[in-house]
C-alpha cells in the first residue's frame, strides 16, 4: 500500500503539463504519470467550496458498482448521479507538508462513504493558474463586472482592478451592470472610452435583460471567476444565470453609496449551458504587490505602444526619461503614474525583506527522474544533529564551571574582609 501511494505522488508531481481543467469533467479513465485510475475511489474531483476545514469536492465519476446506492442529487442542483459531490476533509501528511487546498483544486479522493457523502483528499494536482486573493485555482479568465450608476462608476478604481486581473495572466473580460439607470447616449461614451482603454466591455441590465445571451457565450464551457466592487450585481448576476443558487444580495448603502459586503467566502458554481463560475467576496481597492516593469505590462495602452517601437532604455518607467515611446497624450496615463509610485514603494520595500528559504527539496524518484516535492518546515520538524546537542551541553558545562568559579571568589573575599576586620 505504501509503494501505491509513492508511485502515485511521484506521477503526480512528474505531471509538467497537466490536461486543461473542463476535459477531466467527463466520467471515464483517468491518467496520471504511469498509472491509470477506472473509478473515482482512487479518482479525481474538483473542489467546488472551503469552508473551514471541510471541502465540497465533486467527483468526474461514479463506479457502476455503487451507483445504485448513492442518493439521488438534490432537484434544486445542477449535478448529476454521474458526478457525486463528496464533503471531505484533507490529510493530515498533506498538511504537514504545507500543501493548502483551494477552491478549483483537482484532487485525488481516497475512501469515499457514498452513503454518508463523505470522503478524504490524498493528493492534489499540479494546478494550471492560481490566484491567491481570491484563493482559486486552475482558472481560465476573470470577469470583472462594474456598474454605471448605483454605485456609480469611479475610473481610478476600475483601473486598479484591471491592472490586478492583467497580473494574473488570465483573459480578462469587463461587464458593466445596470444599464437601464443611464441613457443610451452615455452607455455609448463609456463603450468607446473604454475601447480606447483596449477592452470591448459588455453592457448589460439583469433588470431588462434577465437572460443574458452574451454573458452566457462568454462564460460558457470556461472557469470563470466573477469580481468586482461590492454592489454591483455579482451576485445578482449569478442568481440570473443560475436560478437554482439563489445567493444572498444587498442594497447599496445610501450613506456611502457603495455596495454592501453579501459575499463571505469563494465558491464554484455549475452553470447550466457548461462551465463554472465562482463568485468572490467584493473589495473596493484591490491590492496590488507588482514590481514596476510588471505593471507597465498590465496597461494594454503601453503595450500597444511599445509593440512596434521601443524607449531608448531598457528599463524605462516611462516617466521622465528622454526618448520614451510611452509617455503621451492617453486617458489613462495619470492612473499609470499614480500605480507607479505604489509599485516602486512595494519592491524597495521588498528589497529591505531577506529571501526566504525554499519551500520545495528536490528528489530522485524510483525510475530515476528527479522531481519536486513539498519540504517540511525546518525549524518544526527536523530533530537537531548529535554534535549540536553535544556542544550546547559543553556549552552549559562552561557557563556552569564560571558560575562556580565566580561563587568561591565571592567567598574568599567575604573571608579575608573579615579578618582584617577582626584585626
Amino acid at each position: 500500500m505504501g509503494d501505491d501511494r509513492t508511485t502515485t505522488q511521484q506521477a503526480i508531481s512528474e505531471q509538467s503539463h497537466p490536461a486543461p481543467l473542463l476535459e477531466h469533467f467527463v466520467a471515464g479513465s483517468y491518467e496520471l504519470g504511469d498509472r491509470s485510475y477506472d473509478s473515482p475511489i482512487e479518482g479525481l474531483g474538483t473542489v467546488l467550496a472551503v469552508q473551514a476545514n471541510f471541502y465540497s469536492v465533486r467527483l468526474d465519476g461514479l463506479p457502476q458498482s455503487v451507483s445504485n446506492n448513492v442518493a439521488a442529487p438534490d432537484s434544486n442542483s445542477s449535478r448529476t448521479d454521474a458526478q457525486p459531490l463528496l464533503l471531505c476533509t484533507r490529510r493530515s501528511r498533506l498538511k504537514k507538508v504545507g500543501q493548502d487546498v483551494c477552491v478549483g483544486d483537482r484532487v485525488r479522493i481516497e475512501e469515499p462513504d457514498w452513503q454518508g457523502g463523505r470522503g478524504a483528499i490524498a493528493d492534489v494536482l499540479p494546478r494550471q493558474t492560481e490566484l491567491d486573493r481570491p484563493p482559486i485555482a486552475n482558472a481560465d479568465q476573470i470577469f470583472l463586472v462594474f456598474a454605471l450608476a448605483e454605485p456609480d462608476l469611479e475610473p481610478i478604481q476600475m483601473s486598479r482592478f484591471l491592472v490586478k486581473a492583467e497580473s494574473t495572466k488570465l483573459q480578462v473580460c469587463l461587464g458593466l451592470n445596470k444599464s437601464d439607470l443611464v441613457s443610451a447616449n452615455q452607455q455609448q461614451q463609456w463603450r468607446d472610452r473604454l475601447q480606447q482603454w483596449g477592452y470591448e466591455p459588455l453592457i448589460f441590465s439583469l433588470q431588462t435583460d434577465p437572460y443574458g445571451a452574451a454573458i452566457h457565450r462568454q462564460l460558457q464551457n470556461r472557469v470563470t471567476v466573477v469580481s468586482g466592487p461590492s454592489g454591483v450585481g455579482k451576485s445578482s448576476l449569478i442568481n440570473h444565470l443560475i436560478p437554482a443558487v439563489d445567493l444572498r444580495v444587498g442594497a447599496v448603502s445610501g450613506k456611502l453609496g457603495r455596495g454592501r459586503h453579501t459575499t463571505r467566502h469563494v465558491e464554484l458554481f455549475e452553470l447550466p449551458t457548461g462551465g463554472l463560475l465562482a463568485d468572490t467576496p467584493g473589495f473596493n481597492q484591490p491590492d496590488l504587490s507588482l514590481s514596476p516593469q510588471e505593471l507597465a505590462r498590465c496597461f494594454p495602452e503601453i503595450r500597444q505602444r511599445t509593440q512596434d517601437k521601443s524607449c531608448q532604455f531598457k528599463n524605462c518607467l516611462h516617466r521622465d526619461e528622454p526618448n520614451c515611446v510611452v509617455k503621451g497624450d492617453w486617458e489613462r496615463y495619470d492612473h499609470y503614474l499614480s500605480l507607479l509610485e505604489e509599485a516602486i514603494a512595494h519592491e524597495q520595500s521588498q528589497a529591505r525583506i531577506g529571501s526566504e528559504e525554499s519551500t520545495l527539496k528536490l528528489k530522485a524518484g524510483e525510475s530515476g527522474q528527479s522531481c519536486f516535492e513539498p519540504k517540511l518546515a525546518t525549524n518544526k520538524y527536523r530533530r537537531p544533529s548529535r554534535r549540536s546537542q553535544k556542544q550546547a551541553l559543553q556549552n552549559m558545562y562552561q557557563d556552569l564551571d564560571a558560575f562556580l568559579d565566580e561563587e568561591d571568589s565571592d567567598d574568599s573575599w567575604d573571608d579575608d574582609s573579615d579578618d582584617s576586620a577582626i584585626d
